[in-house]
């Protein structure tokens, strides 16, 4: 009983990360001393009246508080290695901040448009990118799957001066798209949770750079082994297929040799989002606790099984 009482807990806070995410309150007037200003970048794809209407998604109502760019087919090329003829299907557009706290921190404001990405899943990719200390906003005015608006991010980041390594955001793109499709592939299967993958990459990124910082060097046996270990400690061995740990294996491969392995920077930006996934956690359990919500299920439970 124990363990069904542990079970319907797990459950509840699962079901409530669904549904209880706090709104996201966005300040753009505030003058970002970092960088001056927050930086826009709009999609190629969009019009004049679309690009307004995505301004008040991020809730601009002035463009002098801000900086403006556009993303296009040139950057995706040049960021993600994608050869793309024009830019018209780049629709999602993103706002950044730079802050003084360590980590990255990515809001979804329109999670209706943005059709395949998570949240958690933008903030890996983008701290494997080399993105570092900011927050990141990102809307579209119509449904799309949101695999290129990081191109946006490190565009942000390299009109404020901070140019990224092209082989990091590479082999961010590919964490990205193989995250997705590995949880694109085993959505409704019993047992899985898109978050449960989400922090089993983060914890592998952390344990491939304690390792390299360690011993000095990570042998393929290492990588295969770490991401092995890690992906048993949450159970996933019993539901990802063959094919997918094989994808995150040589995911790992690649990212040990970028040079995101070595950067501390970029462990902690790791472990800053680590705690944000563990806080977002408890928080959505006291949540279920303050409402009542929480104790009306485990009695609901026990009535059924006469606990």
């Amino acid at each position: 009983m124990k363990f069904m009482k542990k079970s319907i807990l797990a459950s509840v806070a699962v079901t409530l990360s669904c549904t209880c995410l706090p709104v996201h309150a966005i300040e753009t007037n505030v003058i970002d001393e970092k960088w001056g200003k927050p930086t826009v970048v709009y999609g190629a794809g969009l019009n004049a009246n679309q690009i307004q209407a995505t301004a008040e998604l991020f809730n601009i109502t002035n463009s002098e508080y801000v900086n403006e760019l556009i993303v296009d087919a040139y950057d995706v090329n040049t960021y993600l290695g994608y050869s793309l003829s024009s830019g018209s299907s780049l629709i999602s557009s993103v706002m950044v901040q730079k802050t003084d706290k360590s980590g990255v921190v990515v809001n979804i404001l329109t999670p209706e448009n943005i059709t395949k990405i998570t949240e958690e899943q933008y903030a890996n990719a983008a701290i494997t990118a080399g993105v570092t200390n900011c927050e990141i906003d990102v809307a579209s005015i119509m449904s799309v799957t949101g695999e290129s608006a990081l191109t946006g991010v490190y565009k942000a980041f390299e009109a404020n001066g901070e140019v990224l390594d092209p082989e990091r955001t590479e082999v961010a793109q590919d964490e990205l798209q193989i995250t997705n499709e590995i949880a694109q592939e085993n959505e409704g299967q019993e047992n899985f949770d898109s978050n449960v993958l989400d922090q089993t990459m983060l914890e592998i990124k952390q344990e491939l750079a304690n390792q390299k910082q360690k011993n000095g060097s990570l042998s393929q046996e290492d990588i295969q082994n770490i991401v092995n270990e890690i992906i048993q400690k949450y159970k996933l061995n019993e539901i990802l297929t063959e094919e997918n740990i094989n994808a995150i294996i040589e995911f790992a491969k690649k990212y040990a040799n970028t040079s995101a392995i070595d950067s501390q920077d970029v462990l902690n930006q790791l472990n800053s989002l680590a705690k944000s996934f563990s806080k977002n956690f408890g928080d959505l359990l006291k949540q279920a606790q303050d409402s009542g919500l929480l104790d009306r299920i485990i009695q609901w439970f026990k009535d059924l099984f006469n606990l």
